[in-house]
């Protein structure tokens, strides 16, 4: 059954992640709030919010798990290629709501968002609360591409990317996973499955040994001395 959770107690507990629903896959919880108290907890346990503008607050933890382990990550030739395009500079935390935004806005093959208002409210407090962070690629003063997420120990929990030129958000995913990887972060949270991510070395594994990654990873203490404002050249 799944279970309700009380908006005025963000301290309640989610219901193990071993009794979300199968169809849909993954469902776990319904309603609640996001505050940042509820967010993290619900990430620390392999959980998230996902849900439209019409329905209630909706709490995931899919089994397969999508994860990209930041040491394998994979680039084709063509990535190089733009990897080496001289006018990019990548970028941490220069414009968090800008790229949220961005990411809200419909997208070719993704013409309605789940990323509502009350979304974007909650993760910016994350954000400026140190916990969400975003990757970003710039075309000197124009922001083309990036992604935001949720930082916890050493584990990024990716939420969405965006490209307004080729290939930036898959810029911002490398320079990220290169950063984590140099930190000694142990695993990048996709969330569910999509061939782009693949692309990029993203695999499927158990949701139980997900949730072992989380319970190893995000009790380590995770510091990125690039997210307060770091500037790369790609």
């Amino acid at each position: 059954m799944i279970s309700l959770l009380d908006p005025d107690n963000p301290h309640q507990p989610f219901p193990p992640v071993s009794t979300a629903e199968t169809d849909p896959d993954g469902l776990l919880a319904v309603g609640g709030d996001l505050s940042p108290i509820r967010l993290l907890n619900a990430y620390e346990q392999g959980i998230f919010p996902w849900y439209s503008d019409e329905q209630p607050i909706l709490w995931w933890s899919p089994n397969p798990r999508t994860v990209l382990f930041p040491d394998q990550i994979k680039i084709s030739k063509s990535l190089k290629k733009s990897l080496r395009n001289r006018r990019y500079t990548f970028k941490f935390d220069k414009a968090f709501s800008e790229v949220i935004r961005h990411c809200a806005m419909p997208q070719a093959g993704r013409e309605e968002t789940w990323i509502t208002e009350e979304m974007m409210t909650a993760y910016i407090q994350l954000h400026h609360l140190g916990f969400a962070h975003s990757a970003e690629v710039w075309e000197e003063d124009r922001l083309v591409g990036g992604l935001y997420g949720v930082a916890i120990g050493r584990v990024f929990f990716g939420e969405s990317m965006f490209s307004l030129t080729r290939d930036a958000s898959k810029i911002a995913l490398v320079h990220l996973a290169n950063t984590l990887s140099e930190q000694g972060f142990g695993v990048i949270d996709c969330q569910v499955y999509t061939a782009h991510l693949v692309s990029l070395g993203a695999q499927e594994i158990d949701r139980s040994d997900f949730v072992q990654l989380l319970s190893h990873f995000c009790k380590q203490t995770g510091n990125v001395g690039s997210w307060c404002g770091g500037i790369h050249q790609p």
